[in-house]
């Protein structure tokens, strides 16, 4: 039940329901969507959602279900009901192109089988009749008319008529050709006059051809004239058609009784094609508003995640904009949601999209949340949002709350939803906040759930300090005086009254006579909740720029674990590589070694024979020996500059330095920055660097050198954004060893140039900052000196 009735009106459900009826194919399913109502059966709801959820699959995901065709066959079915009565020609086509639908229609489900069980269960145990069709195709043809060979009786009579007509033409045709020759026609053909074929005469020459006068022209000078001869051959067509007319009743009547035992069948087909247009149109209208399929609980409570107002959601769509969306969690802990906050900060929307957003998943709709919100089921939805003042019932507003008011307390229970604007608006503040705390104190000992917006510093008191209440507030930045449209749990908004007064112009005079004229106290608590909202706004900023950063880690730990990978595999290539050549070696030794032996006994161990025999084989073996490796003397501070080339003393690994610090340094090897000890590397010359590594990183420090820009513009850039674009800036700055950099961030109020500096002060290898000349920007630009 919602209560009032004009409160679905005014949350926007009848606006929904006028969108979802433009996508109808049919009056029948428009008819449906008017009888779209709020329903408290879980099964129901559950099974309107899971439909409409697999028509979406089927327009996003699958081919198109054959259903072009829609008429209203419940009317031609209880017409052909009557006995004595028969069908049209253009009824029965009617029926025939809907059954042909409804066939195709199951025949699509059939070869899906328990793909689309929910949409199955609509003809689940429908029979397919396929013989009325087959019935209705014997006597009319796929354009609608009776076939000339529906029987051999009309047959008969179409032929004869066609043979009257043909010897009609030829004969009016010599009777017009020997008038024209006569000089008696008037200028013009042929023309028909009260479906006769007639010859233009010019009036003088009436009486010079026999025949019956059906018309004249508006100047009386032409008469229109069918010869006598044609005349009789007329009748007879005549005669002709209105026998072929009562065949064709004749026809229509016998397959209008033919059809009538098949009537409840007709209309249980009706019925489906009717349901059908109506889950389509819910489907394509889900479509529309990005809409998904909540988890549907039994509870009465809910948790929208990323929820849009739907009419917002078109409006804002049709300007190629975004809605920020809401994040609203309402149970047993948290029964009561009191939004606060400034004027146009969003509070009504909020409260809004709630009320909508439930009322649609009750009649069945899809709505615009992610998928993994969930939706509880309400028995009463009662809102209070707008002026009801009534002349008829001589309520002003505040009297129009109260009676809601008081009939949102008789009906309250544990499964109402209640909504209400401006909670205690329209009377004297003074009285108004009190007698809405003790209407809200008794709705909470109902153990309602509902979202209530609000001014009032004591409902804000008086939530913080009752279990089941819970504050909120819509986030506002209060250095740009813009609303953020974020709904912000836990704590009550300002309503930054003296602020928004302040940024549209009103004097400092009056504002300060204001600020005088309310108590301290209350000076106290906004400047509170001012001060909490900033520090709440930095908050977000921090956590989403250490998000960003986790992100960024995250990336840079699975690039190093796949060149670890990669390194290992080639070193376990270059192992086995080495033992097999090792092998080879050894092989091919004991052979050398064979052979002397045997050439040595062969010449009888001559000493001159057997020197020159050892020489050989110890320059053969020096061929393949290793020369020793000294231990490489460990490198100091001194030894390396930047820009030297190094190798890994573990590895082949070859790199440049690119800065020294203490004991560690840091090298480019190729496109990857790698931080090693001082101790693992060994400074080689640039001869024993390969040519086309030296060839590439000369390369690609022109290339940057070409591209860089001393010069870096961050004006209109977030906080995040920008100290992520300076740590690349500096990193390159830092690698290519310049001296000074230019940052520009703009005056404004001053935060992103604070920001800015905050982070370089922290950089070990920024020296100094300074500001720019006050003729060329002054304190917008920063100039920053490195190591």
């Amino acid at each position: 039940m919602i209560y009032p009735n004009t409160a679905a009106e005014k949350l926007g459900f009848l606006d929904i329901k006028e969108l979802i009826k433009s996508y109808c194919l049919s009056t029948m399913g428009q008819q449906m969507v008017d009888k779209i109502s709020v329903m408290t059966n879980f099964d129901h709801i559950n099974k309107f959602l899971r439909q409409t959820n697999e028509f979406k699959s089927i327009l996003l995901n699958d081919s198109p279900l054959p259903i072009t065709n829609f008429f209203d066959i419940k009317t031609l079915a209880e017409k052909a009901r009557i006995e004595g009565t028969y069908l049209t020609e253009d009824e029965f086509f009617r029926v025939s192109v809907s059954l042909s639908t409804v066939f195709a229609v199951i025949h699509y489900f059939f070869e899906r089988e328990g793909q689309y069980t929910n949409l199955q269960a609509l003809f689940e145990h429908l029979p397919v009749e396929k013989s009325i069709l087959g019935k209705i195709e014997r006597i009319i043809d796929p354009k609608g008319k009776i076939k000339n060979n529906a029987s051999s009786e009309l047959q008969n009579i179409t032929s004869d008529i066609a043979k009257a007509e043909q010897e009609a033409r030829k004969r009016i045709d010599q009777i017009f050709k020997n008038a024209q020759n006569n000089g008696w026609t008037a200028d013009g053909n042929l023309t028909v006059r009260d479906g006769r074929l007639c010859i233009p005469i010019l009036a003088e020459n009436k009486r010079k051809l026999k025949g019956f006068i059906h018309d004249e022209s508006s100047s009386g000078q032409t008469v229109y004239l069918e010869p006598e001869e044609v005349f009789q051959l007329n009748n007879i067509i005549r005669d002709l058609e209105f026998e072929k007319r009562r065949e064709i009743i004749k026809l229509l009547v016998a397959l209008t009784d033919e059809l009538r035992p098949y009537v409840p069948l007709l209309l249980s087909y009706h019925g489906l094609l009717t349901k059908l247009d109506f889950v389509r149109a819910k489907a394509l209208f889900a479509i529309s508003i990005d809409a998904e399929m909540p988890v549907l609980i039994k509870e009465a409570e809910l948790d929208l995640i990323n929820a849009r107002h739907p009419l917002l959601f078109l409006n804002f769509k049709k300007d190629q904009q975004t809605v920020v969306p809401l994040n609203i969690k309402v149970d047993e802990q948290q029964r009561v949601i009191v939004v606060s906050g400034p004027n146009a900060g969003g509070k009504s929307v909020c409260m809004k999209t709630v009320g909508l957003l439930q009322i649609m998943v009750q009649a069945g709709l899809l709505i615009p949340a992610d998928e993994h919100s969930k939706i509880g089921l309400f028995k009463q939805i009662c809102a209070d949002i707008g002026d009801d003042q009534s002349i008829e019932s001589d309520l002003s507003t505040y009297s129009a709350h109260l009676s809601k008011m008081k009939n949102f307390i008789e009906m309250a229970n544990s499964r109402t939803l209640i909504l209400i604007d401006e909670f205690g608006t329209g009377t004297d503040p003074q009285f108004g906040g009190p007698i809405a705390e003790a209407v809200l104190e008794e709705l909470n000992q109902k153990k309602v759930r509902g979202v209530v917006t609000t001014h009032y510093s004591n409902l804000k008191t008086f939530a913080n300090s009752t279990p089941g209440l819970e504050n909120a507030s819509m986030l506002f930045n209060n250095q740009e005086m813009q609303p953020l449209y974020i709904l912000s749990l836990g704590k009550p908004g300002s309503s930054y009254a003296f602020e928004i007064a302040q940024k549209i112009g009103l004097s400092q005079k009056v504002l300060q006579s204001a600020k005088n004229k309310i108590g301290d106290y209350q000076k106290k608590v906004d400047t509170l909740l001012v001060d909490l909202e900033r520090d709440k706004k930095e908050l977000i900023d921090t956590r989403v720029s250490l998000e960003k950063g986790e992100r960024r880690l995250k990336v840079m730990l699975a690039e190093n674990e796949q060149l670890k990978t990669y390194l290992e595999e080639n070193k376990r290539s270059i192992i086995k590589d080495a033992k097999v050549e090792a092998q080879n070696i050894i092989k091919n030794a004991n052979k050398l070694i064979e052979n002397t032996i045997s050439e040595i006994k062969e010449n009888k161990a001559e000493k001159e024979q057997t020197q020159k025999l050892r020489q050989n084989l110890e320059q053969e073996l020096k061929k393949h020996t290793v020369p020793e490796k000294k231990a490489p003397k460990p490198q100091t501070v001194a030894e390396l500059q930047k820009g030297d080339w190094v190798k890994l003393m573990d590895s082949e690994t070859i790199g440049q330095v690119i800065e020294i610090a203490r004991d560690n340094v840091i090298l480019a090897m190729g496109d990857l920055r790698s931080v090693v000890k001082l101790k693992r590397v060994e400074k080689i010359s640039n001869k024993a660097v390969p040519k086309e590594i030296r060839k590439s990183y000369a390369h690609d420090l022109t290339q940057d050198f070409s591209t860089f820009s001393t010069e870096l513009d961050l004006r209109g850039r977030r906080g995040d954004e920008a100290l992520y674009e300076i740590e690349k800036y500096l990193d390159r700055a830092v690698m290519m060893g310049l001296n000074s950099l230019k940052i520009i961030h703009g005056k404004g109020d001053g935060i992103l140039r604070k920001l800015i500096r905050g982070y370089l002060s922290k950089y070990p290898q920024v020296d100094r900052m300074e500001d720019e000349h006050a003729d060329r920007g002054g304190d917008g630009i920063t100039y920053v000196y490195l190591k």
